[in-house]
């Protein structure tokens, strides 16, 4: 045996000193319950100064810099300049706020770092709990599948892949969709998000074969168009296979009739599917729950709790009602894949046979330990004080005649302008205009974060409220100020505003 030949010194990625990493996870702990503690102290969003920039812009470091460093350059350049959806008066777009809770439950969850694939592990039993726990909420049927997936997006994308492969009159998984006999179709409102787009295009159906169904004025889609559309396609040799009702659509939070929707895909022989991305939680209260009526009739099902939850990011949900209709979709055969009867790879009905990921982190901790620990009815209190706050904007905006509504407050957004005092000569185009600098103003200043977008062609600042740290006299102020910068700028305009 050779003596003089030395073995290569072996690495690791732990940590020559545990107790200096101890001491630097306390204090990153204590830095982040600060951070979250005082939230309502800084603004809602701020720009990121240029020597930030410059910090994330650097070469790929070869040498070691060390946690600290790391660590410190993160409190400097990362931590102060978010998009700042955990603020109080932050109601932009739809977005969550997470908790103090929740964020120590997502560091649990890295710390064990599981493939939750499935196999015969724990996480697997507390994705299969929670699961089955919203199953129920949501008013699904016993056996139904589901699964925990990054967002909407994807919930939206298995289900439409599941409908596609369930209604095209052909196995399109094998041969494609350019071997079916018909060309398919796909029916929603024009008000859907643009997620559904995005899963035709996906799918390999096209957004041609997307019909966008006009709404009517409380921007809910109009059945009697939708079976016009219907009946001129089945004359014109399309293959109708799936209609989508919106739970809570994205501009306005307005709700389809659902359970209308149910009847024409029985009576079409088509799949029903619900974009219920943050309206589904609507189920959770009783005093709301009649407004998503017919959700629980869905054949498939998406939504999120990461929106209206308030769960840290990523966490969406989507169910499909059969579980015969999930199986084998998403599960081509693989030997290095194969599941036993004993050992580790125990059960045939794996988490990654149920959607496109093969590969998935441990999102059902952090919902399964925040159900422990709030217990759904306060889950349910807080998205009833959401909506009783959008009621409250919603009278702060009628009371006002400067400020004008875009649309019915049906759930927990408010569409509204500035349209200037009674007698202002502003025109549409400028009063669009008006509102689009009040609006920018409120997110430079970072006194509050809204977003916008067009209803019926004129310009809406739009409040859309899933943040459980908002309280009244937020909503007060949000309306002042916009009646405050609206005054500003007509008066600097030279429009007569009286």
């Amino acid at each position: 045996m050779d003596t003089n030949h030395r073995q290569p010194q072996e690495e690791t990625l732990d940590p020559r000193d545990w107790e200096q990493l101890t001491a630097l996870a306390h204090r990153m702990v204590d830095d982040a319950m600060h951070y979250l503690r005082s939230v309502r102290d800084r603004p809602a969003w701020q720009q990121i100064p240029d020597r930030s920039k410059m910090a994330l812009r650097q070469p790929v470091p070869r040498a070691p810099e060390g946690a600290e460093a790391a660590y410190d350059a993160f409190v400097e350049h990362v931590l102060p300049y978010p998009i700042g959806n955990i603020h109080p008066r932050f109601w932009g777009w739809v977005n969550g706020t997470g908790t103090p809770t929740g964020a120590l439950f997502e560091m649990l969850a890295a710390t064990m770092n599981p493939n939750v694939a499935g196999a015969e592990q724990s996480p697997a039993y507390v994705e299969t709990q929670v699961l089955e726990w919203f199953r129920e909420l949501m008013g699904f049927p016993e056996g139904a599948s589901g699964l925990l997936v990054s967002g909407g997006s994807v919930a939206n994308l298995v289900g439409l892949t599941v409908a596609r492969d369930r209604r095209a009159g052909g196995n399109v998984g094998e041969a494609g969709v350019h071997a079916l006999p018909q060309p398919l179709r796909v029916y929603c409102s024009s008000e859907t998000h643009n997620s559904i787009d995005k899963a035709m295009g996906v799918l390999g159906l096209g957004t041609s074969a997307l019909c966008r169904v006009p709404v009517d004025d409380a921007f809910r889609i109009d059945i009697a168009a939708l079976e016009r559309s219907i009946a001129a396609d089945r004359a014109g040799g399309v293959r109708p296979i799936c209609v989508i009702g919106n739970a809570g659509t994205v501009n306005t939070g307005s709700i389809d009739d659902l359970s209308a929707l149910r009847t024409i895909a029985d009576r079409e022989g088509m799949w029903f599917h619900v974009d219920g991305a943050f309206g589904a939680l609507a189920m959770l209260p009783s005093s709301l729950r009649p407004l998503v009526s017919g959700l629980e009739t869905a054949d498939s099902l998406a939504f999120d709790l990461h929106k209206w939850m308030y769960m840290p990011y990523e966490a969406g949900c989507v169910f499909i009602r059969r579980v015969e209709d999930h199986r084998g979709i998403f599960s081509p055969a693989a030997s290095y894949l194969a599941k036993d009867t004993r050992g580790i790879a125990t059960g045939s009905d794996w988490f990654s046979d149920r959607g496109i990921q093969l590969t998935r982190g441990f999102r059902a901790l952090k919902i399964w330990m925040s159900l422990k620990e709030h217990g759904i009815d306060k889950y349910a209190r807080l998205i009833e004080q959401n909506v009783e706050q959008a009621r409250y904007v919603d009278r702060l905006v009628r009371s006002s005649e400067e400020l004008e509504l875009l649309a019915p407050t049906a759930l927990n957004i408010v569409c509204l302008r500035y349209r200037g005092p009674a007698g202002s000569d502003a025109t549409p185009d400028r009063v669009d205009a008006l509102n689009r600098e009040i609006l920018l103003r409120l997110q430079e200043s970072g006194f509050a974060v809204l977003s916008p977008t067009r209803l019926r062609g004129r310009y809406s600042i739009r409040i859309a409220i899933t943040n459980h740290r908002s309280r009244t006299s937020d909503f007060d102020a949000i309306v002042a100020e916009i009646i405050r910068l609206g005054r500003e700028e007509l008066a600097g305009s030279g429009v007569k505003s009286a």
